[in-house]
């Protein structure tokens, strides 16, 4: 059938989260450099690694897994909405696990400065939010494509962090007929729920979407569970095994163009 819709994941597909993550990192480190003559690439990865295993040491680790909140956005990120109850322990655990991540690092290196740990948590708390980037090519497809095509956008993550996100760049938001954030919705991609919500959201029928995402576990796999046809965007040139297989690969959004028409 004729497509009708066209889905779209948010994080590393129409904003460049790694990209601002990534600088948010090199600033901070950057300054530790300077102060206490670490080096920089060093502490990074010191931190991610501190950071990934205490954050899979807590309770809420299987909620956030499912919910799909990472790491390196609860070293930045709010916890305040949300129904559910893991919200409410995460909103109280984050302060304590971006100073105990920063800390941590530090130690790694030979420095057992908890206060300064916990300025560099602050620092990297405040920074990450002065960095949101958008791909070039992001607002041109979306205004392509919102003429003919409904459009809804739906993000794994939690309810303020991700509106945060679209907050700052206030001119995303007003392209889609409707957003759907995994937090609100209480189960993250690739549940099938969650994509047959928002299939009954945009009133079609699972072949006339198409969904455009660049992980393959959550977008690619989800979207195949329902039936829909997909889209991986692949920048980086990443290999696959035949695990999980898109409908299409791509590595500039620009090439939707060409796979909407074939299917129209």
């Amino acid at each position: 059938m004729a497509i009708k819709a066209v889905l779209f994941d948010l994080d590393d597909t129409l904003l460049w989260d790694d990209r601002s993550v990534k600088e948010a990192f090199e600033t901070v480190c950057k300054e530790a450099e300077r102060k206490f003559g670490v080096h920089a690439g060093a502490l990074e990865e010191a931190v991610r690694k501190e950071a990934r295993e205490l954050y899979e040491s807590y309770e809420t680790f299987p909620f956030t897994k499912m919910i799909g909140i990472n790491p390196f956005e609860a070293l930045w990120g709010n916890f305040a909405e949300g129904e559910q109850e893991e919200f409410r322990k995460l909103n109280v655990l984050a302060p304590t696990y971006r100073r105990e991540a920063w800390i941590r690092g530090l130690k790694q290196l030979g420095v057992e400065d908890a206060e300064s740990g916990s300025e560099l948590a602050e620092l990297f708390h405040q920074t990450r939010r002065k960095l949101p980037y958008v791909y070039e090519e992001t607002y041109r497809v979306l205004d392509n494509l919102k003429r003919k095509y409904k459009l809804l956008l739906l993000t794994n993550g939690s309810p303020d962090l991700q509106k945060e996100k679209l907050a700052m760049v206030p001119l995303m938001a007003p392209y889609f007929d409707h957003i759907m954030i995994s937090g609100e919705f209480g189960e993250g991609k690739p549940a099938e729920s969650i994509f047959r919500h928002a299939v009954k959201l945009l009133g079609i029928e699972p072949d006339e979407g198409l969904m455009v995402g660049d992980k393959l576990t959550t977008d690619i796999l989800g979207s195949n569970r329902i039936g829909m046809k997909n889209a991986w965007i692949n920048r980086h040139g990443m290999k696959r095994t035949d695990d999980i297989v898109p409908a299409y690969e791509i590595s500039h959004l620009e090439e939707l163009y060409a796979i909407i028409d074939s299917l129209s």
